[in-house]
């Protein structure tokens, strides 16, 4: 009898109206090709929805989600609603009360595809960034006092707890064991000397625990100049939530568009559904276009399916990716001239007439 897997699908705003569906196909395809079963559920929660109903998600939104083995996202947001509400209302929202506390982005250079970086190549780029996703500076703790007075003031709280700290920490240690075995922590302690300091303090300790891991420190100035001057340092960088927010997006710039990268906001320990959505925006200006480039949302299908233990559908997926981008099939931000359909079709293509491939 063949698995079954729910997945709660969010297309969001924007180009989320076509990616995500893009994106389901493909699962579709890979499914039938391994012989399980993806069901899907359409909830229709975004910036629109807030328009039409004043929230961007149910009451009961968390409770309907944990039905579900994962989530498929797109991205949230309109020009026309306040864009601190999103994130507030919906993203971290879900990945808090979910406790998706990892949040895993993958940087490297797929075949045919020019980073802005000349002189770098696939050995060089190709590393995770593990950005801690329930704590730090995005905890929207602080308040805003007397803001039309002279003495206006605001607060903003990060937030930094041993369990937190440590929890990512055990994670990126125990990739890197599964990758180049080593780990950089970028911080920037020398200035956030408390909350920081104490982050370095715990990393450290949870370092002494896997001997086997190179472990260092990099403090984040330095860490954006290596990205774009010697990518290749990096294997698996833990960071913070805002740090990590910030890097993720360079990242998908010496990929060569933010359009390929993939991500997941994921409960490590699977009590909780995971979500799973491209980095980039809803792209509302191009949206109806079908110019938007598919790869990063179907990236993230294949990292739900390596998260669900569907390894060898998800190396499958990443493999037609590859063979898409290489024989130059791009889209627009590629400059090329592919439609958002051409490239997950030819997606769908490799899947459907390549064999079965064996991951060990």
């Amino acid at each position: 009898m063949s698995k079954t897997y729910k997945i709660a699908v969010v297309n969001g705003d924007g180009i989320g109206n076509e990616i995500v569906p893009a994106g389901v196909e493909v699962l579709k395809t890979v499914a039938k090709k391994y012989g399980f079963d993806i069901t899907t559920e359409d909830f229709s929660w975004g910036a629109d929805h807030y328009l039409k109903h004043g929230e961007f998600m149910p009451k009961n939104g968390i409770e309907l989600l944990k039905a579900f083995d994962a989530i498929y996202f797109g991205a949230v947001g309109l020009p026309e609603v306040d864009d601190t509400l999103p994130a507030k209302d919906y993203t971290f929202k879900v990945r808090t009360e979910l406790q998706q506390y990892v949040n895993y982005r993958p940087v490297k250079l797929f075949q045919g595809i020019q980073s802005p970086l000349r002189e770098k190549t696939r050995e060089d780029i190709d590393f995770i960034i593990l950005r801690e996703n329930n704590e730090g500076e995005f905890v929207q703790n602080g308040k805003i006092f007397y803001p039309d007075t002279p003495n206006g003031c605001a607060i903003d709280t990060s937030m930094v707890t041993r369990l937190g700290v440590e929890r990512i920490a055990h994670y990126a240690f125990k990739l890197a064991r599964k990758r180049r075995k080593h780990v950089t922590n970028v911080t920037k302690s020398n200035t956030l000397i408390y909350s920081l300091g104490f982050w370095d303090r715990i990393i450290a300790e949870v370092a002494e625990q896997y001997p086997d891991v190179k472990y260092t420190k990099m403090y984040v100035d330095n860490a954006s100049a290596s990205f774009v001057l010697k990518p290749e340092v990096f294997d698996v960088i833990v960071t913070t939530n805002m740090i990590g927010d910030i890097l993720s997006d360079l990242g998908g710039a010496i990929m060569g568009s933010l359009g390929l990268g993939g991500s997941g906001n994921i409960n490590p320990e699977k009590d909780f559904p995971s979500m799973f959505e491209p980095i980039h925006g809803s792209a509302p200006d191009i949206a109806g276009l079908n110019i938007a480039n598919p790869i990063g949302q179907i990236w993230s299908a294949a990292l739900m399916l390596e998260h669900l233990g569907e390894v060898q559908a998800a190396s499958d997926i990443v493999k037609g990716i590859e063979y898409t981008t290489a024989k130059g099939n791009l889209t627009k931000d590629l400059k090329g001239s592919a439609s958002t359909s051409e490239i997950a079709n030819s997606v769908i293509g490799f899947i459907e007439s390549t064999e079965i491939v064996k991951v060990e």
